[in-house]
């Protein structure tokens, strides 16, 4: 049978950042946490995350007595400058549909587990953040995300895979705290463009950037697509302004090869005026959140993306993606940003437009003149 240490020389051989230890023990906490915010979780409904029985690990692997978590860090290589300013870091690599990269190192961790005689799952439905704290790498950050405790510079550049095994091994010390220094004065509530973080570990997730963009329904609010910025799809804001990620973000990395592989694909001119074929094709694989019938939500982010930019190249753009769609949300969206901009060729085509328009989009239109 399998030493601890044998398991931890593997995830060093498979380029696992860290690795920890945890008991399997019902997360309890997490469980009364999870009705007592309903409305933050909606989004695990749409993937078939049963979040609340994931806080029993047994109703998962009912043999299962320790958690194995697996840390990875995402931001080993700088990423294209067209695309940092649009989209979250985390997605830009992302392998959970093309299964190429670090789905590949998961499934021959697992195998070796198997192996030896190990009964292995891996398991996104338990809670990943309190059990990477409960085995000792990873402790809470103000912004509600996981900090590791020696990878990635001790960053929040990190992801955790979670794997239930049906053999108790030592745990490792727990590390279930606030890690955010003294001197930091909630500098990711404080920057938070949609107010969207409540300070002491709280998120409102129906403000939250990344939730909006590809969760949120409708066409964006008002009060909130001028602080949503350039971001059409994730957001990075509370951790860039971090000083728990300074240390990690100083370095000089080189650039991520399969994300520049794939750089000319999201050029958001692109984006604006694809079709279902080129979505499906280049960009579902990669940020496969939104379905093929969400198109409307890419272009509508996309969009608003352009207005925030105040950049008149992207008028003739935009006039071609409103006479291109039929959606009022994209539409809709495409006046607010043609205003936003302003100039003699958007206001020629808000004026062309505002008679035939439907009552939704002829108020955008309204307002953005």
């Amino acid at each position: 049978m399998l030493s601890k240490q044998e398991i931890i020389n593997k995830a060093r051989e498979l380029q696992f950042d860290d690795i920890g230890f945890a008991t399997a023990e019902p997360f309890e906490e997490h469980k009364q946490f999870l009705t007592t915010v309903p409305d933050n979780f909606t989004w695990a409904r749409v993937f078939g995350l049963p979040l609340e029985e994931g806080c029993n690990p047994q109703s998962i692997l009912p043999q299962a007595k320790t958690i194995i978590v697996l840390i990875e860090n995402y931001f080993k290589f700088s990423f294209p400058k067209s695309m940092e300013p649009y989209f979250g870091r985390c997605y830009m690599d992302d392998d959970r549909v093309t299964k190429d990269g670090l789905t590949v190192r998961i499934r021959q961790f697992v195998s070796f587990l198997r192996e030896h005689g190990l009964q292995a799952k891996v398991t996104f439905s338990i809670p990943q953040k309190a059990a990477s704290a409960r085995a000792g790498i990873g402790n809470f950050g103000k912004n509600c995300l996981l900090y590791a405790n020696n990878a990635a510079g001790k960053s929040s550049w990190i992801s955790p895979i979670t794997i239930l095994v049906d053999k108790a091994f030592e745990a490792d010390e727990p590390t279930v705290r606030v890690g955010c220094p003294d001197w930091c004065r909630n500098a990711c509530v404080a920057a938070c463009p949609t107010r969207a973080l409540k300070g002491n570990c709280t998120i409102d997730s129906k403000r939250c950037i990344s939730f909006l963009t590809y969760f949120g329904q409708g066409i964006t609010p008002r009060e909130l697509r001028e602080p949503m910025g350039m971001y059409i799809y994730g957001c990075d804001r509370c951790q860039d302004v971090c000083p728990r990620n300074r240390a990690w973000m100083s370095q000089v990395l080189p650039l991520n090869p399969r994300v520049a592989a794939k750089e000319t694909w999201f050029d958001i001119v692109k984006l604006l005026h694809m079709d279902e074929a080129y979505f499906q094709h280049n960009i579902q694989p990669h940020m496969f959140y939104m379905p093929a019938s969400d198109l409307w939500r890419w272009k509508m982010n996309v969009a608003r993306a352009m207005g925030n930019s105040l950049n008149e190249r992207f008028v003739p753009e935009l006039i071609k993606a409103y006479e291109d769609n039929s959606d009022d949300r994209v539409r809709g969206m495409i006046a607010w940003s043609l205003g936003r901009i302003g100039g003699a060729k958007a206001k020629a085509a808000l004026e062309r437009w505002r008679h035939s328009a439907t009552p939704a989009v002829k108020e955008e239109i309204e307002m953005a003149l």
